[in-house]
């Protein structure tokens, strides 16, 4: 089908632009966002995601504050035109890699939002993230990271907070290809237990941000281990794109870290960005709010990404943080709010976790089991 997007040079097989080049059902297409303050007592977080091959398009937003955690959820129909729009929420690219909006209208969950995210850094684009499992493709995708600030409303029921780009920062990824979404696809496979071990840390420093991803397998080897350190923009109209050397590669990373008692989620945490000259750079991470991932799709019991619920669903979630059990496989998934030290400079960020089965060099067992502790 001839969408108006075909009237744009961008063209990069044959077909009109809306037919996807893969027939995988786990192809996608997706936006994040989160903003915070400092010392996590105001989070916020969205997810767009569009899955063609599935006919389905998911949305979510969520507040957290106060220790509960706020989400409203919607589901519908993949658009022919890529309409950034699913129910109440919608995503408005004011200036491809430099300027969003995301909105939540007015709807019956009570959660509400206007905010513009503008651009602190360049897009930085990660390394391509590939996985083959018994000669199958699993995972295969792109990702881009922005760092920023955000300014506006976001509410819950009867609550407003006004959003002000002095004190909230935050980060937006867009990524697409293919990795697990909606119904696994029927195989023939035998068993085998799950192993993910997944770190990612965009933190804001005055002067400068770092970037940090890493996989590693079950035994502690890293299959991607990326980071970097990433200039702020000078002024803002500095260029986001085109640039011959948007962030200084490093030449590996390391990392240590330490779990709470009974969770998968961090007690302590150290990050070193290790230089092509073999300088190495120390941060030091202090945990905050940790929000559930769950709030915008990731690994939710019903609203996973790419789940099928027909023309339009439009959900409701609201979850108490210190009520939670951390075995719930829809509770693994989780980004810490943290305060980062290095040298003499004190920033903000999150630290990214998604671990499920055996990680030996951190002392978890089997799939979703606690660390035992001391």
């Amino acid at each position: 089908m001839l969408t108006p997007h075909d009237d744009l040079p961008l063209h990069q097989t044959p077909e009109p632009l809306a037919r996807v080049a893969t027939a995988a059902a786990d192809h996608y297409d997706r936006y994040f966002f989160n903003g915070h303050t400092a010392d996590g007592s105001l989070f916020f977080a969205a997810a767009m995601g569009h899955y063609p091959n599935r006919d389905v398009a998911d949305a979510a937003f969520c507040v957290v504050h106060e220790g509960l955690q706020h989400s409203v959820f919607a589901s519908g129909r993949c658009p022919r035109d890529r309409a950034t729009r699913v129910g109440p929420i919608r995503v408005e690219v004011l200036e491809g890699l430099r300027t969003l909006r995301v909105t939540v209208e007015p709807n019956e969950t009570g959660v509400v939002a206007d905010v513009t995210f503008r651009a602190r850094t360049p897009a930085v684009e990660e390394p391509r993230q590939t996985v083959v499992r018994d000669d199958r493709l699993v995972m295969d995708y792109t990702r881009l990271t922005q760092w920023g600030t955000w300014e506006g409303v976001v509410g819950h029921g009867a609550r407003r907070h006004d959003v002000d780009p002095r004190h909230v920062r935050g980060v937006r990824d867009r990524s697409w290809g293919i990795r697990p979404v909606g119904e696994p696809t029927p195989t023939n496979a035998p068993p085998s237990i799950p192993q993910v071990f997944w770190l990612w840390a965009p933190l804001h420093f005055d002067e400068v941000c770092t970037h940090l991803a890493t996989f590693e397998h079950a035994d502690g080897r890293p299959w991607l281990a990326s980071g970097a350190v990433v200039p702020v923009l000078d002024h803002p109209g500095a260029p986001t794109w085109g640039l011959d050397e948007p962030a200084r590669e490093m030449a590996t990373i390391r990392r240590e870290l330490t779990w709470r008692p009974g969770t998968r989620e961090m007690a302590t945490a150290a990050l070193e960005l290790v230089e092509f000259g073999g300088d190495t750079h120390r941060i030091e991470l202090e945990r905050h709010l940790s929000f559930r991932m769950r709030g915008v799709g990731y690994l939710h019991p019903t609203f996973r990404h790419g789940s099928a619920h027909g023309e339009l669903t439009v959900g409701a979630e609201t979850l108490d943080l210190a009520d939670l059990d951390p075995r719930d496989p829809a509770n693994i998934h989780i980004q810490t709010v943290v305060t980062a030290r290095w040298g003499d400079r004190v920033g903000t960020g999150v630290l990214e976790q998604l671990v499920i089965g055996p990680h030996e060099p951190t002392g978890l067992t089997g799939i979703v089991d606690g660390h035992p502790g001391p």
